[in-house]
């Protein structure tokens, strides 16, 4: 586990690695509409069954977090884009620093 001064954050550790996992939507035309990384296994689930939905039903994309993210990608422009998920296991060390750096 990692913890901070200002909020928890659990980390899943094997081998001292911990699992992170990114997901990017590309359009053709306007080039990369989403990037988002994720330490925690429920919030990338939970983002990619939104697109997945969105996608499936040919709905807008749209979420807020309630403070400072927001994205809205309209469905007929979801329907074009190449959505792309990632999965990369870093070194614990390097999760503290980029940590580290996002406090400063």
């Amino acid at each position: 586990m990692v913890y901070t001064n200002k909020f928890f954050i659990f980390v899943e550790i094997i081998n001292d690695m911990a699992t992170v996992k990114s997901i990017l939507v590309i359009h053709p035309t306007h080039g990369q509409l989403i990037s988002e990384t994720f330490l925690d296994e429920i919030q990338h689930q939970m983002f990619l069954k939104m697109l997945h939905t969105a996608v499936a039903l040919g709905n807008n994309f749209t979420t807020y977090n309630g403070k400072d993210f927001f994205i809205h990608v309209p469905s007929g422009m979801l329907k074009e884009c190449l959505i792309l998920g990632q999965t990369q296991e870093v070194s614990m060390s390097d999760v503290v620093v980029a940590k580290s750096k996002l406090e400063m």
